[in-house]
């Protein structure tokens, strides 16, 4: 039998302070998945994987250094335990790097509250060979469509364990299903293509496959004959698939990592308006069968729903310890970590404000434009906040959908792009990022 997550990520810890290290906190995570990918009706490609990594860091003073594998032996842990304080010997000090104290810890958590792993048996490799099938079928029957590129389905039970020298121990367990499809439709020159797709914490959750394929097949379908639009300035709707794309870019430069490195657009402005008045964008970590959901932080902090921006005022940074120090602030409890590397600040569940009009309303309302649905590259200034990708969509013409796009550009500055946003009401609540279409006024257009 495996030992328990629980007990090698003690186990490393042990192996460091004896190895020399003043400090040390460590990580261990057992993982296994499933993916099948049909074409054709048949199986044409299934993977199974199972696996246990570890992760040790180590302290001494001001210097730190971080060590991994997937041998879990005692005499590989004692290893990886004396080269990880060889290497922190050697590091370069950083006053900032350390433990929380204790008081900082989390001590009582309610992990059934939270609904992270579901409790269902892991489906059989038949099952998501059907659910594939189905989506695949369904896409192939739609008119136009010429070929499915792929139609897979998924499963992962993923299990991790911290435990520090400053007394924090913590585990939890994941789990995730998945369908998707993409569709391909015309020929030559002309081919386009499109997906859906949907993952959930529990299977019960997901939608039926054969909607999915479905509407990967129709939403290919309609980009047929798609063309370049006009050059000039129009409004943009970005669509809900990826409107949480504009929202990630505030996230970004509201890290505290960027902040600190002083590359960020959004240094200097807290206390600031950054979106529209009315909005606001709140981080709930506790939200029951959400991705983004966890009882504390890869540093043993306790996480707890924030405000990043109230009212379109920005609130705080995103903050893990060693950035908090470094800007004389307190960890928003929002460090993350894989084995490889020590923990740096990331964002959980997030949601913006929606607002009261349909998508469709928005479209009928910014009368001539592009709807964006795809969008492809990034060329973005994180100094400046100077916005530039590449996009495919529909053009919009006295509010009503005229023809597809493909091969344009759009540019402007996100923090004017931000501050001007007008929210649909179409967000999906299960994401881990809860964003609705967002309309745009005067972007910059470049087509033909």
């Amino acid at each position: 039998m495996p030992q328990s997550l629980d007990a090698l990520s003690h186990a490393l810890i042990d192996a460091a302070l004896k190895a020399g290290a003043q400090s040390a906190d460590a990580i261990a995570i057992r993982g296994q998945s499933v993916v099948v990918d049909m074409r054709g009706g048949t199986l044409e490609q299934a993977e199974r994987s199972e696996g246990t990594d570890i992760g040790l860091r180590v302290l001494i003073g001001g210097r730190q250094a971080n060590v991994s594998g997937s041998d879990t032996r005692p005499e590989t842990i004692e290893a990886l335990a004396a080269r990880a304080v060889a290497m922190a010997r050697e590091a370069p000090e950083d006053p900032h790097v350390g433990l929380a104290d204790a008081d900082q810890l989390a001590r009582d958590w309610d992990l059934a509250a939270l609904e992270l792993c579901d409790p269902a048996t892991e489906p059989s490799p038949d099952t998501l060979m059907r659910m594939a099938r189905e989506a695949e079928a369904a896409a192939l029957a739609v008119a136009g469509v010429s070929q499915v590129q792929s139609a897979s389905a998924s499963y992962s039970h993923n299990a991790a364990h911290i435990a520090a020298s400053n007394g924090f121990s913590g585990g939890y367990a994941r789990t995730e299903t998945g369908v998707g499809c993409v569709a391909i439709a015309g020929t030559g020159s002309g081919m386009e293509r499109d997906y859906d797709a949907d993952s959930r914490v529990f299977a019960s959750d997901l939608r039926d496959a054969a909607e999915i394929g479905r509407i990967a097949g129709e939403r290919t379908a309609e980009r047929l004959n798609s063309r370049r639009p006009r050059t000039g300035t129009y409004p943009v709707l970005f669509d809900e698939r990826i409107a949480a794309s504009l929202i990630g870019h505030l996230l970004v430069a509201a890290n505290g990592a960027s902040v600190a490195r002083g590359s960020s657009w959004l240094m200097h402005r807290l206390g600031e308006v950054v979106l529209p008045e009315g909005l606001s964008l709140i981080e709930d970590p506790h939200r029951p069968r959400a991705t983004g959901s966890r009882p504390f932080d890869a540093e043993g902090l306790p996480t707890a729903p924030r405000s990043i921006v109230a009212d379109g005022v920005l609130q705080g940074w995103t903050l893990d310890l060693a950035n908090a120090r470094k800007l004389g602030m307190r960890s928003t409890a929002n460090a993350a970590r894989g084995t490889s590397g020590p923990p740096a600040p990331a964002t959980w569940n997030v949601a913006l404000t929606q607002g009261t009009r349909s998508r469709d309303d928005l479209i009928r309302e910014m009368g001539t434009g592009l709807l964006v649905t795809s969008m492809i590259g990034a060329t973005i200034n994180p100094n400046t906040g100077d916005y530039s990708r590449g996009a495919s969509g529909f053009w919009v013409e006295n509010g009503e959908i005229a023809y597809p796009v493909n091969e344009c550009t759009i540019a402007g500055s996100l923090p004017d792009m931000l501050r001007s946003i007008i929210p649909a009401n179409d967000a999906r609540p299960h994401l881990s990022r809860v964003v609705p279409s967002l309309l745009v006024e005067g972007l910059t257009l470049a087509g033909e």
